[in-house]
């Protein structure tokens, strides 16, 4: 099959603009990337916390205080300093951890697994309930289980889930003993496999540990369960209100007088249009999962990032707080990027504007 010289002509006329395209994103991701180092090099210089001290220790003598202040490069200027840390943060070294004594990106690549474990069964809830409840919400605008969607959805995003964690422990475990107790897993079961994705999850399945499977959901059913009913109400939010605005629209009105399926008009139809901007609403809440499961981590005594920056925080470990709140600012810049791409797949209109 041959192919006209016009076509060929017009692939080569494309590849000028894929390559804009391409610098263009690149650049973005650049001064985005840039941007959230000086926010977080400055933030560790303005806390009330003298990085020195969490050194050396506060009964140090003056002369050992001032050889870890110039070891540690503080009696450079701020310019300097910046630099310093910007080249050891492309390098991948994010500095050693006063609590750990160890270097911060084994600590991260440690507990982030069990962070990315909750959040995304958490995700999976949210998304498989909040979807289904937004546009069910939406068709049935303004009476009762649209009433009912609506309450449970506000009383998700405005409870506390620090006090949601609490209640849940004291009703599902301590009192009706439907779920395992904080933690990831059962010491009894902690060392019959090898934890090699540190997903717990598969770990146990890939070794057919069955068990151990079973203990492991036991303790990631409540926290999950928590991190999705906080994100469902989001998404169920967004989903309905989405849903409404592409029922309103002149095409909808159409289809229904050509005799379209009532089903078809809202889950082939609407919900196609509606899912563009829902995909960046699930994408941040994701995002938002992955850094804000601080306090549910703290409640279950998940051994997560979060809880590793609890523990960071109270013990002055600064370069631990900012290794993680980088690693967290790359989660959402990583998370909006991914989104905007899908976007600009399902969304024909984009592309063509791009």
């Amino acid at each position: 099959m041959s192919v006209s010289p016009a076509n060929e002509g017009g692939r080569w006329r494309a590849l000028p603009l894929l390559g804009l395209k391409a610098g263009k994103l690149v650049v973005t991701v650049a001064i985005t990337f840039l941007g959230l180092m000086v926010v977080t090099f400055l933030i560790g210089r303005v806390v009330p916390v003298d990085p020195v001290l969490a050194v050396v220790g506060d009964r140090a003598s003056k002369s050992t205080y001032d050889a870890a202040y110039i070891a540690l490069g503080l009696d450079k200027p701020l310019y300097y300093q910046f630099w310093i840390y910007l080249k050891q943060a492309l390098s991948g070294d994010l500095g050693m951890s006063v609590l750990t004594k160890k270097p911060i990106v084994e600590d991260i690549k440690r507990v982030f697994p069990a962070t990315l474990e909750l959040a995304t069964c958490g995700i999976i809830i949210g998304t498989l309930v909040g979807v289904p409840l937004g546009i069910w919400g939406a068709v049935r605008q303004g009476r009762l289980p649209d009433q009912v969607i609506r309450v449970v959805g506000l009383v998700g995003y405005s409870a506390p889930i620090f006090w949601l964690g609490l209640l849940g422990l004291l009703v599902f475990y301590a009192k009706l003993q439907w779920v395992a107790g904080p933690g990831r897993i059962d010491i009894a079961y902690e060392y019959n496999f090898t934890q090699t994705t540190g997903i717990l999850l598969l770990d146990t399945a890939m070794q057919g540990q069955w068990d151990a499977f079973r203990n492991v959901v036991a303790h990631l059913a409540l926290p999950a369960t928590l991190l999705g009913y906080f994100s469902m109400a989001y998404i169920s939010r967004m989903t309905r209100s989405f849903m409404l605005a592409e029922l309103g629209q002149e095409y909808i009105t159409a289809a229904r007088v050509k005799g379209v399926p009532e089903w078809r008009i809202i889950w082939v139809h609407a919900l196609r249009n509606a899912a563009v901007p829902l995909v960046t609403v699930i994408a941040l809440s994701y995002a938002g999962l992955l850094e804000g499961s601080v306090l549910t981590e703290t409640v279950f005594a998940w051994p997560g990032l979060g809880q590793y920056l609890t523990n960071s925080l109270q013990n002055a470990d600064m370069n631990a707080v900012l290794g993680g709140t980088l690693v967290i600012g790359i989660i959402f810049v990583g998370l909006n990027l991914l989104s905007d791409l899908l976007y600009t797949v399902l969304d024909p209109r984009v592309r063509r504007r791009t």
